[in-house]
């Protein structure tokens, strides 16, 4: 045993780390950890075998001996805390997933706390995110416990870091399959993350997963919600590295920076569903008709498209995507004349404002103006719904960009108008959380001022309200000068409402950055601070009125030194020296003042300042040696008192020079920062304008491309009615002609005059005419039509199918012109002198024309309209003289049977070649 212990000892220590006996590895773990611990920094070398081979740390985690594997998780606790981020990135995806499957749900608490601490320690090396990605897989594990236990290990993570630092939605996602576990220790353990989560996120992430959930579950998260809500809001309890450092170099606690880095870290903290939620593409689910139904002229169709739009948008994060036809569409609706259709695009641009956010903002100039247009409604669901909307836009944007509708539209002729846009100013001015510039909040003040005397109490109370707010902001000492002229009552009300108003936007104070801009130069802080102090801030500093009164007298200094004897001495000895020194400031001052003998060469031209100049006026008379001699202890007692202020004389020629060089500079930097924010502002106005102007475009665009449309419509309506009739003209072009044709055809086949001696003109013989009517000329009565019925030639065309046919067998066509048109008219031209022309030019051409027929068929759609001569209508009256035609005889009545026979034949015969040819099969 005694060697066997001797070789364990000589391995090396990453070969006993993987050693097969436990108590080897046990006791190789133990001596890692304590050489973990007594390194003296992260870059020792013991730490280097396991950052070169992380893979060690693997078996350690997941030891097959219990007792081994808790010393194995110690040691690796170990080396996380002292080893750096280095290692613990190389080993992280080795460890956390047997920590995570073995450590968690080890039957050993201490093993399942050792385990628990790698898991924070590798976050608080590191990041969150790798750490939970890879436990999330551990969630579908087979065994409950290992789900359950990885479960309690992100409830605690996000206990520790929060879920500002540890994301918490990748495990939002898969929290309803945690709740739907069949094991009732993995519900419990989701439920008490759901809590964790509320503790952090509060409603925010209810969207995430709250519809997945059964009802008895949701009532359960209830109640554990309300326990949580009394706690008050979560804080961090475990810092980053990352953290810990920049809290070290934050500044001291208790200071003004500090207490506003905390303001800003718990404002930080809150969490929105829009940054837990993934942006979905909107754009192409909006429908194809959608522009059409909006621009119905029906209302219900326009508020149903808007419907199914706020359906499609009413998601949490919206993809950022081209909005412009739709925006600029509802915009048109705020137009409309239903307000149910404007309420409904007032909701649509609010969901659509909050799913895009910044990137709404560049459709707020399309919205918004019309948008506050329509606040004139007094309906109070309709000015809810604009007013949403106007605020859902705001915060997209900033008051710079919207204060310029405002204060266009706080002056508007329509009390209703003024008053929304007034409360609309009242709540950017709560919300925003910049301070408004000088400029804007001079602009703000001037429109408030004006509604304190409109003859509205709402108005001038919302005057009085956006004052209050402004100071609320800005400061009462900032705001006071804008108060003056106004009445003690006015100023009364404006400061009630600053005692109740609550913004999220504070002017800072100024005084704390004046160190910090003094702070940088270190080498000569004293003694520059000494020079601009007697020249331009005297009264902070005591000392330097005493120094001021000395720095007169060095231009006086320079006089004498041009004139006499002190030139080589004083400006001739100091330039040289000063001019090396210059370029390294670090080394001019410690020369100066490990040197003195400088500043005693400078004295004497220092010194006698005031006696220097009668001095050598008294040398040129000769009297003046008594005076010189008497005035020579007066002279000796002023030299001791320069002694304080060389340092002071050391520096006041060329450093003041170089001081006012400076000066010059910095005068011409803030020139040139004035001019550049000059150019800036108007530049601003300059796209401001022209912002205005692109609207103005867009907006009479869409109103030419809707008269465009308009007109183009009119346009197919007026052509297509030409069309019809063009047609309605054409056709009854064809009828008149017909009828023409018919006329003279009936007044050709007409009988002639009255003293025929053909006694029987009046009774023919009963024919069928081409059309297949049966008429019947043998009954002489005073009617002036003729008996007629309809032979079997229609009901035949009817019972073959071909009643549907068009022309030429249309059996309307078949009717002779003399029976469709000829009336009691028929024999107007009896006692016509032509009429008997026209009977013997209708006899002689009879025979002709009945050929033709029999030839021919059908002629302009219908049978020969005179093949019925003699017994037409036009010959069938009574009291009409039968008169004999040209080349026919008394006996002509059998002859007309015959070819009525003849022509009725080949009517029939027609008939069925059609048939055949069109494929319809004979009865």
């Amino acid at each position: 045993m005694a060697e066997a212990e001797e070789d364990f000892s000589a391995l090396p220590l990453t070969d006993r780390f993987v050693h097969k006996g436990w108590k080897v590895r046990k006791q190789a773990y133990e001596e890692a950890a304590g050489l973990f611990e007594k390194s003296p920094d992260e870059y020792d070398p013991v730490f280097r075998p396991f950052v070169q081979d992380s893979s060690l740390w693997k078996g350690a985690a997941a030891d097959s001996n219990v007792a081994a594997q808790q010393e194995g998780l110690n040691a690796l606790c170990a080396f996380l805390k002292f080893g750096g981020r280095e290692g613990a990135v190389r080993a992280r995806p080795h460890a956390i997933t047997p920590i995570v499957e073995k450590g968690l749900s080890s039957t050993r608490a201490a093993t399942k706390a050792s385990a628990l601490e790698a898991l924070l320690l590798f976050i608080e090396l590191d990041v969150a995110a790798p750490v939970i990605e890879e436990i999330l897989p551990a969630l579908s594990n087979k065994q409950p416990k290992v789900v359950a236990a990885s479960l309690a290990a992100l409830t605690q993570i996000y206990h520790s870091y929060g879920c500002k630092t540890a994301d918490p939605k990748p495990v939002l996602k898969v929290l309803p399959k945690a709740f739907g576990h069949a094991d009732k220790n993995v519900r419990a353990e989701a439920t008490n993350l759901a809590v964790e989560f509320y503790r952090w996120l509060r409603e925010a992430m209810k969207p995430m997963f709250w519809n997945d959930l059964k009802p008895s579950q949701q009532t359960d998260l209830e109640a554990q919600f309300e326990k949580v809500k009394a706690e008050g809001p979560a804080k961090q309890e475990r810092l980053l590295r990352s953290q810990q450092a920049a809290k070290e170099r934050a500044p001291v606690a208790g200071t003004e920076y500090a207490d506003e880095a905390g303001e800003d870290e718990e404002e930080a903290v809150e969490v929105d569903v829009f940054d837990l939620a993934e942006p979905q593409d909107v754009i192409s689910k909006v429908p194809a008709n959608f522009f059409d139904n909006l621009a119905s002229s029906k209302w219900k169709e326009r508020k149903e498209a808007l419907e199914a739009l706020y359906a499609i948008v009413n998601v949490p994060r919206i993809k950022d995507a081209d909005f412009g036809q739709v925006n600029h569409s509802l915009a048109k609706c705020m137009k409309d004349a239903n307000i149910a259709v404007v309420t409904q695009a007032a909701q649509c641009i609010e969901l659509l404002a909050k799913g895009l956010r910044k990137g709404y903002a560049r459709y707020r100039s399309i919205v918004m103006q019309p948008i506050m247009e329509r606040m004139k409604e007094k309906k109070q669901t309709v000015a809810d719904a604009l007013a949403a909307a106007l605020d859902a836009v705001f915060q997209t944007t900033n008051l710079t960009d919207c204060l310029e509708d405002i204060t266009a539209f706080l002056i508007h002729k329509n009390p209703q108008i003024k008053e929304g846009t007034m409360r609309f100013l009242v709540r950017c001015l709560r919300t925003t959380r910049d301070v408004p510039s000088k400029q804007e909040i001079a602009t703000i003040v001037e429109s408030a001022k004006k509604l304190l005397s409109e003859g509205s109490e709402a108005l001038r109370s919302g005057g009085a309200e956006i004052l209050g707010t402004v100071m609320k902001i800005i400061g009462e000492r900032a705001m006071n000068p804008h108060l003056e002229g106004l009445d003690d009552i006015r100023k009364a009300k404006i400061k009630e409402f600053w005692e109740v108003a609550e913004v999220k936007a504070k002017e800072k104070p100024k005084p704390p950055p004046a160190p910090v801009a003094r702070a940088p130069p270190p080498g000569q802080k004293k003694v520059v601070r000494k020079v601009p102090a007697g020249t331009k801030k005297p009264a902070p500093v005591a000392p330097p009125p005493s120094q001021y009164a000395q720095q007169p007298p060095a231009p006086q200094a320079a006089a004498p030194s041009r004139m006499g004897m002190p030139k080589p001495g004083g400006l001739g000895g100091l330039k040289p020296p000063q001019k090396r020194t210059l370029p390294g400031l670090g080394t001019a001052s410690p020369r100066r003042a490990a040197a003195p003998s400088p500043p005693l060469d400078e004295d004497p031209p220092e010194s006698p300042p005031s006696t220097p100049k009668p001095a050598p006026r008294l040398g040129l008379g000769r009297g003046g040696l008594a005076t010189r001699s008497l005035a020579k202890p007066a002279a000796f007692s002023q030299p001791p008192p320069p002694a304080s202020p060389p340092p002071v004389s050391g520096f006041s020629h060329v450093e003041r020079a170089e001081l006012e060089e400076l000066r010059d500079v910095n005068d011409r930097l803030l020139k040139q920062i004035e001019d550049a924010r000059h150019d800036r502002s108007k530049l601003m106005s300059e796209i401001q304008e022209l912002k205005n102007q692109n609207a103005g475009l867009i907006e009479d665009h869409t109103r030419d491309v809707l008269s465009i449309k308009a007109k183009e419509t009119q346009l197919v309506r007026a052509r297509s009615d030409a069309e019809a009739f063009e047609q309605t003209n054409e056709r009854l072009r064809r009828e008149l002609d017909r009828l023409k044709r018919a006329l003279s055809k009936a007044e050709a086949a007409g009988p002639g005059s009255p003293s025929s001696p053909n006694p029987h003109h009046g009774m023919m013989s009963p024919t069928h005419d081409d059309a297949g009517i049966y008429r019947d000329g043998g009954y002489p009565s005073g009617a002036t039509r003729n008996r007629m019925s309809f032979t079997s030639t229609m009901s035949e065309e009817k019972e073959n199918g071909m009643g549907n046919l068009e022309a030429p067998f249309n059996p309307r066509n078949k009717l002779s012109p003399d029976l469709r048109y000829a009336g009691s008219t028929a024999s107007s031209g009896r006692g016509s002198p032509a009429r008997g022309y026209r009977r013997e030019a209708s006899a002689d051409d009879r025979e002709t024309r009945e050929a033709s027929n029999g030839n021919l068929g059908y002629t302009n759609n219908h049978p020969d309209r005179t093949g019925s001569g003699p017994g037409s209508r036009a010959g069938s009256r009574l009291g009409d003289a039968p008169a004999p035609s040209a080349g026919g005889s008394g006996g002509s009545g059998m002859e007309s049977w015959k070819r009525a026979a003849e022509v009725t034949s080949q009517l029939k015969a027609r008939i069925e070649q059609m048939k055949a040819k069109q494929g319809i099969p004979r009865q």
